[in-house]
């Protein structure tokens, strides 16, 4: 009979969701791997098991939020209509953040590092299927337009979170939508539905 396991992915997501929340409100120097084990309602030695060390756990925090922020991206998918797919890039961008606050939190504005070895912002999938479907517009100077995109998207989830966008749920979404219509189309230089 094999043994059971003691340290199981739903411990270690748990692991990722608490320590996401300590990075988010105190910053990364907060971070115990005792204070992170009792928040979870584990051990300090399951922590070690499942990650090894205080540094490989927050830095699994940033892998994990890119993760999660790559498979929403990838949902929204790639159709014929190059700028549609743009837009659904930055609504998947929006929903991501709300969804995932604390990640969003300790990628971007804590600014925790994904790990030794792990590529610049603008080298990571996520970047790089932005710059792709800025392209499918604008082959020339996409990666400068991706960044201002990216710039325009970011500020607008991050004023949203700071609960400084004004309406409810439904407003809020209707004017970041409003927004992306009116100032994509600026940022890419009036590039043509394709």
């Amino acid at each position: 009979m094999a043994r059971p396991r003691l340290h199981d992915a739903a411990l270690r997501t748990r692991l990722l969701e608490v320590t996401s929340q300590v990075i988010s409100s105190d910053g990364e120097a907060a971070v115990t791997v005792r204070d992170v084990a009792a928040r979870a309602g584990t051990s300090a030695s399951a922590v070690y098991a499942l990650f090894g060390s205080r540094d490989a756990l927050v830095a699994a925090v940033s892998e994990e939020g890119f993760r999660r922020f790559g498979e929403r991206l990838a949902a929204a998918g790639r159709t014929d209509d190059a700028a549609a797919d743009l837009l659904a890039l930055g609504v998947a961008y929006r929903v991501s953040a709300l969804a995932d606050p604390h990640f969003y939190r300790v990628m971007f504005e804590r600014a925790v590092p994904p790990g030794a070895g792990a590529p610049p912002a603008v080298e990571r999938p996520t970047f790089l299927a932005l710059r792709d479907a800025v392209a499918r517009l604008r082959p020339d100077g996409a990666t400068d337009v991706a960044l201002a995109l990216w710039a325009l998207v970011h500020g607008l989830v991050s004023l949203e979170l700071a609960g400084l966008v004004p309406g409810d749920g439904g407003a809020r979404a209707a004017r970041y939508d409003a927004t992306l219509a009116a100032a994509g189309p600026a940022l890419l230089g009036g590039a043509p539905r394709r």
